[in-house]
C-alpha cells in the first residue's frame, strides 16, 4: 500500500482536494482499478441524472465541487440533463465528462433513488435509499441491490460520533418550508375570509434564490408592523420543533418578519393577549414537552435508547397555542407522537376564542391551529394523521377533525398541512452548494470502495463505512435489522388482510335489533370485513345477507367458548351485543388474543369484580375496551360532557344535573295496562325496577333500598314535553358520576328512567302480587303439573282455586291496593282460565315470556327514545342558568327501531373510531373526552340523532 502511494503521488493525480486528510483519502484509491490514466489508476465516479421527480432540479455536486476534484486527478462523469438548476455546461467547463454512459465509474451518486432497472451491478452507489425503516414501497429497489451486489452508502446514516447527520439538506429544507407554509397560509386565511400581507408570498420555487423570497418576506413584515393584519385572526404563534439544520432554516426565513420569541411557557397567554403588529416564534426542544411515564426528569441520552420510556405533552400543552406548527424532527417509530390521530381531533374541533373581538363582525378561525408544515415528511410519524405526503405539484390539503383530506380547495373545514419530501428542490442551486460542501470531503472515503471487494477490505473512515447499508450481496451487519423489521411487517399485513384483502376485520356477537345498524354502519366501509356470530343461524344469516363484506356464523358462546376464542382471535375488534353477564367471558378472550373491544353496557359489568384486574390487563395487552358506547349509558354522557366541558372552558360551575332516559313505544301504541312494549327479553326491565337507588338532591344524599315497592313509589311526573304524559324515577347509583363527570361541586345529581304515567303503578301491583320475585316457586317448577294463569294468581294470594272469580279479583285489589292495578292485572291476562302458563323457575321469568309474546311490537308500529338533561348552572357573575337538553328519536315502521338506532349507531361509531386510531387509549374507556364525544355526536347527526338545546338565564 506505502509503495502504491509513492508511486500515484509522484505521478501528480492526487493533488490536495480541500486539506491534507482528504488528500491523503484520496490515495487510497484501489489497485485493482480498472481505469487508468498514463499507466497509473484512475479514480472514475458519476453524477446521475435525477429522474424520480420533474421537480428535482438539484445535484450531490456543484461545478465548483467538481473542479476541484477534476484537479485531484478525478474523473467525473455526468449524465446529460437539461432539468438540472446547474446547466451542463457549467459543469464540462468544471472539467466533468458529459455522457450517458457511466459504467466506467465504481461510484455512482445521486440525490434520489434510481429506477431499478438501471441499476449497474458491482458499483458504489450512494443516494436517499430510505430503506432503514424498511419503507414497503422501496423493499423492491433494496432487493435490487442485493441481488447486483451494489454497496449502497445513505446519506441519511453519515453521522458524527455524536450521532449527528454529516451530510443533508436540512437547512434547505426549513428555508423552502417556511416559504411554502406562509404561501399556503395567506391563501387559506384568504378562503377563510382574511386578506393578509402573506398573500404576496409565492411558493418557492417561484424565487431564483432565497434572497429574493427573503425580500418578500420583509415587504410582508413592513405590512405587519403598521399593523395591517386582520385583529378578527388575533396573535399568530409559530411553533419550531427541535434546534437542528431545519428548524434553523426555517427561523432564518421567520426572522425576515417582525418576530419575538417566546418560551413555551408563555404560549397560552401570547395566544390570547399577544399583539398583532408582530408574529410570535416558539422553539420547542425536546425536554420541554418529552416527559417519563413515571414521572422522572427528561434525561437526553437515556431518550435517545429508551423513548418508549416517554410521553409528550406537546398535543396538550403547546399545540391548542400554535397558529402554525414547524416540523423538522427525526421520529423514530418507538418514540412517542408530537400529535396522534385523536389530538388532531381536540385540536380542529370548533373552539371559544377569547382573543376575537366580536364586535368586529367578522368570519371567526374555525380554531387556533391553522396550519402545519411537516417537513420531516415522515407518513404516519410524529404528526400521525400525516399519512401521505404532498407534493410540489399539489402542496397543499386541508385535514379535517374526521380524518378527511382536502386538496382541491382552500376552504372548507381543517388544517392546512404541507409535506412535501423534496422540499429542497425547489431552491436547487443553494440547496446543492450547500450539500455539495458538506459532500466533497467524504468522497475519497466513496471513491476508494470496490464492491467486488470483501467489506471488512473496505478502509474507509467510519462516517462513510458505517453508512453503508448494503455489500456483497447481503445488508452491512449494522443494518440486518431491516430484514427482520421487513419480516415483521409482513406479518402484520398478512393478520391484517382479510380474504378479499380488506385491511379490517370486525366480529359482531349477536344478531338481535340492534345489530342491524351496527353491521350497516360498518359495511359502508369497504375496507371493513364483518363476522356476525349468533346461536340463532338464521337470525345472523338473515343479517350477513343484507349487507356487503358480511359473513354469518352459527355459535353457542357458552357450549363453544374454544370457537369463540379462535374468532376473536381472527379479528381485529369485537363488538358484544350480547346479554351483559357475558362480557366479562368475551373481555378476558379479547385481552388474550390482543383485540380491541366495544359494548354498549355499563363498565361496571367488568369492574365490579376487582380481582379480574379488567383495566389494567387491558393496559398491559395494549388492548381498548371501550364501554357505554349506547343510547344510557352512552349518548347521556356524550351530550352531558359536551354541556359540563363548555361551562367550565368558559368559567363557569355546574351545580346540578338531572338525567333521565326511556324507551318507549310511540303514544299511539301505548294502549297497554304497562304503557310499554318489549323489543327484547323484558326481564332486564323487570329487575331494573327492582333495583334500589342513590343520589343526591339539593344537598341531601338519598337512599332507596332494592328489593320492593320503594324505588317505583319514588316516582314523579315530568311535563317538559307536554304533549306526553311522562314520569320518572331514579336509576341505580348516581353519586359516583359525581367524580365521572368531573361535577364534584354540584348539590343534585340524579339519573333515571322515563316511562308514561301509569307504568310505575302497574309495576307496584305485580311486585306486591308477587309476580315479579326473581327466586324459584314450586309452582312453577317446569316438571311440576300445569298450571293457568288463573290459579297461579290464586296460589300467589293464598286463595282457592275453586275460589268463583269474582272473589278472586277482590282478593287480588286487596293484595295490590287498588282497583286500577287490578284492572291492569286482568287486562295483562292474568286471569286466564283456558291457557296453561310456560313455566320458568320463577314468576318473573315467567312473566317476562309471558309478555314478550303479548307486548311485543306489531308489524307497522314504532318505538320511541326520549332522553332528557335538566343542568343548573352558574357564572364568575354569579348569573343563574339552566340547560335543558332533550333528544327525542322515533323508530321507523319499516325500518330500524329508536332502540337499535340509538344503541347501535354509537357502538357502530366507537368501532369504527377505534379501527381508524382515533381512539388509543388503552384498559377500560368510556366516551367521557371530547376526543370521543365529539365526533361521535357529529356522526350521530348525520344519522338523524340530535339533541335540542334551549336555555335559560336569571339574576340571582
Amino acid at each position: 500500500m506505502h509503495v502504491r502511494n509513492m508511486i500515484l503521488r509522484r505521478s501528480g493525480h492526487f493533488r490536495p482536494l480541500l486539506n491534507s486528510a482528504t488528500s491523503s483519502r484520496l490515495h487510497m484509491v484501489s489497485a485493482a482499478s480498472k481505469h487508468t490514466l498514463s499507466g497509473f489508476s484512475q479514480p472514475v465516479m458519476a453524477i446521475r441524472r435525477e429522474d424520480q421527480s420533474i421537480w428535482e432540479r438539484r445535484a450531490p455536486l456543484a461545478p465548483n465541487h467538481v473542479r476541484k476534484l477534476v484537479k485531484n486527478k478525478v474523473k467525473v462523469l455526468v449524465q446529460p440533463s437539461n432539468r438540472r438548476a446547474y446547466p451542463m455546461k457549467a459543469y464540462a467547463s468544471a472539467g466533468a465528462i458529459i455522457q450517458e454512459d457511466i459504467s466506467d465509474a465504481s461510484l455512482i451518486i445521486g440525490i434520489k433513488k434510481p429506477p431499478v432497472e438501471l441499476l449497474l451491478p458491482n458499483k458504489t452507489y450512494c443516494f436517499f435509499s430510505h430503506t432503514i425503516k424498511a419503507q414497503e414501497a422501496n423493499m423492491p429497489l433494496l432487493d435490487a441491490i442485493l441481488e447486483k451486489n451494489i454497496r449502497l452508502i445513505d446519506y441519511e446514516k453519515m453521522t458524527d460520533s455524536q450521532g449527528a447527520r454529516v451530510v443533508a439538506f436540512g437547512k434547505w429544507a426549513g428555508v423552502a418550508g417556511m416559504i411554502n407554509i406562509l404561501n399556503g397560509l395567506g391563501i387559506r386565511l384568504l378562503a377563510l375570509g382574511h386578506h393578509t400581507p402573506f398573500m404576496y408570498i409565492g411558493p418557492a420555487h417561484n424565487y431564483r434564490s432565497s434572497d429574493m423570497a427573503k425580500q418578500v418576506f420583509r415587504d410582508a413584515g413592513y405590512e405587519i408592523s403598521l399593523g395591517l393584519m386582520p385583529k378578527s385572526m388575533g396573535p399568530l404563534t409559530f411553533v419550531f420543533t427541535g434546534s437542528g439544520n431545519v428548524s434553523q432554516g426555517a427561523q432564518e426565513m421567520f426572522q425576515e418578519l417582525p418576530y419575538e420569541y417566546i418560551e413555551p411557557k408563555d404560549l397560552p397567554k401570547v395566544a390570547t393577549h399577544g399583539a398583532i403588529n408582530k408574529v410570535y416564534g416558539c422553539v420547542v426542544s425536546r425536554d420541554a414537552h418529552y416527559v417519563r411515564k413515571d414521572g422522572g426528569p427528561f434525561n437526553a441520552d437515556e431518550f435517545q435508547n429508551h423513548p418508549d420510556w416517554y410521553s409528550s405533552t406537546f398535543a396538550e400543552k403547546i399545540a391548542p397555542y400554535a397558529s402554525c406548527i414547524i416540523n423538522g424532527i427525526y421520529w423514530a417509530p418507538s418514540a412517542p407522537r408530537l400529535i396522534t390521530i385523536p389530538d388532531a381531533k381536540n385540536l380542529l374541533q370548533p373552539a371559544s376564542q377569547p382573543w376575537l373581538p366580536t364586535s368586529l363582525g367578522c368570519p371567526q378561525l374555525p380554531h387556533r391551529l391553522l396550519a402545519i408544515c411537516d417537513i420531516s415528511a415522515d407518513p404516519g410519524g410524529s404528526i400521525e394523521f400525516m399519512s401521505e405526503c404532498t407534493t410540489i405539484d399539489k402542496p397543499f390539503c386541508l385535514y379535517d377533525a374526521n380524518q378527511h383530506t382536502n386538496t382541491e380547495s382552500f376552504a372548507g373545514p381543517g388544517v392546512l398541512v404541507c409535506s412535501i419530501d423534496n422540499m429542497p428542490a425547489q431552491l436547487p442551486r443553494e440547496a446543492t452548494d450547500f450539500f455539495g460542501a458538506l459532500l466533497l470531503p467524504y468522497i475519497p472515503d466513496m471513491i476508494i470502495s470496490d464492491a467486488t471487494q470483501p467489506f471488512e477490505a473496505y478502509n474507509a473512515r467510519p462516517v462513510v463505512k458505517n453508512a453503508v447499508i448494503a455489500t456483497n450481496n447481503k445488508l452491512a451487519p449494522s443494518f440486518e435489522y431491516i430484514e427482520e423489521l421487513r419480516n415483521s411487517k409482513k406479518k402484520s399485513n398478512s393478520k391484517a388482510m382479510s380474504v378479499d384483502q380488506s385491511s379490517k376485520k370486525v366480529l359482531v356477537l349477536g344478531a338481535g335489533y340492534v345489530a342491524s345498524p351496527v353491521v350497516e354502519y360498518l359495511s359502508r366501509d369497504s375496507n371493513v370485513r364483518i363476522t356476525v356470530a349468533s346461536a340463532l343461524r338464521d337470525e345472523a344469516e338473515q343479517l350477513a345477507q343484507k349487507h356487503q363484506n358480511t359473513d354469518a356464523v352459527c355459535l353457542d358462546i357458552q357450549r363453544r367458548p374454544e370457537e369463540l376464542a379462535k374468532l376473536i382471535q381472527e379479528h381485529d375488534l369485537c363488538i358484544s351485543l350480547l346479554p351483559y353477564g357475558l362480557h366479562g367471558k368475551v373481555a378476558d378472550l379479547c385481552i388474550a388474543h390482543h383485540v380491541n373491544m366495544v359494548t354498549a353496557s355499563y363498565s361496571n359489568v367488568l369492574t365490579a369484580n376487582p380481582d379480574a384486574s379488567y383495566h389494567q390487563r387491558a393496559v398491559d395487552a395494549d388492548v381498548t375496551i371501550l364501554n357505554e358506547m349506547g343510547l344510557d349509558p352512552g349518548i347521556d354522557h356524550l351530550l352531558a360532557m359536551e354541556c359540563f366541558d363548555e361551562v367550565k372552558e368558559l368559567g363557569g360551575k355546574v351545580t346540578s344535573f338531572r338525567s333521565f332516559c326511556g324507551g318507549l313505544p310511540a303514544p299511539e301504541f301505548s294502549d297497554n295496562p304497562l304503557r310499554y312494549k318489549f323489543s327484547w327479553n323484558p326481564r332486564g326491565v323487570f329487575l331494573a325496577a327492582l333495583n334500589g337507588a342513590r343520589f343526591i338532591d339539593n344537598g341531601k344524599i338519598v337512599e332507596i333500598p332494592p328489593g320492593g315497592v320503594d324505588l317505583m313509589e319514588s316516582v314523579k311526573p315530568f311535563d317538559f314535553l307536554p304533549g306526553f304524559n311522562l314520569e320518572g324515577y331514579s336509576n341505580r347509583d348516581s353519586l359516583h358520576y359525581l367524580k365521572e363527570y368531573g361535577i364534584e361541586g354540584a348539590t343534585t345529581c340524579m339519573r333515571g328512567t322515563l316511562r308514561y304515567k301509569g307504568y310505575t303503578d302497574c309495576l307496584i301491583g305485580l311486585m306486591k302480587l308477587g309476580m315479579l320475585q326473581p327466586t324459584p316457586h314450586p309452582a312453577l317448577h317446569p316438571d311440576g303439573p300445569d298450571v293457568t294463569w288463573r290459579k297461579l294468581i290464586a296460589i300467589l294470594t293464598n286463595q282457592s282455586s275453586n275460589n268463583l272469580l269474582e272473589n278472586l279479583k277482590r282478593s287480588v285489589a286487596e293484595k295490590v291496593g287498588s282497583l286500577e292495578r287490578l284492572q291492569a292485572v286482568e287486562q295483562l291476562g292474568l286471569f286466564d282460565n283456558t291457557t296453561p302458563v310456560i313455566k320458568h323457575n320463577t314468576p318473573l321469568d315467567t312473566l317476562a315470556h309471558h309478555l314478550a309474546k303479548t307486548l311485543t311490537y306489531e308489524k307497522n308500529e314504532r318505538d320511541l327514545v326520549i332522553l332528557r338533561h335538566d343542568i343548573g348552572i352558574t357564572w364568575p357573575n354569579n348569573t343563574k342558568e339552566s340547560r335543558e337538553i332533550t333528544l327525542v328519536v322515533y323508530g321507523e315502521p319499516n325500518g330500524y327501531t329508536a332502540m337499535a338506532k340509538t344503541v347501535g349507531y354509537p357502538a357502530a361509531i366507537g368501532a369504527k373510531m377505534l379501527l381508524d386510531k382515533e381512539i388509543q387509549r388503552k384498559g377500560l374507556v368510556m366516551p367521557l373526552s371530547k376526543d370521543i364525544y365529539r365526533p361521535v355526536l357529529q356522526r350521530l347527526e348525520q344519522e338523524g340523532i340530535k339533541a335540542v338545546q334551549r336555555t335559560h338565564r336569571f339574576e340571582s
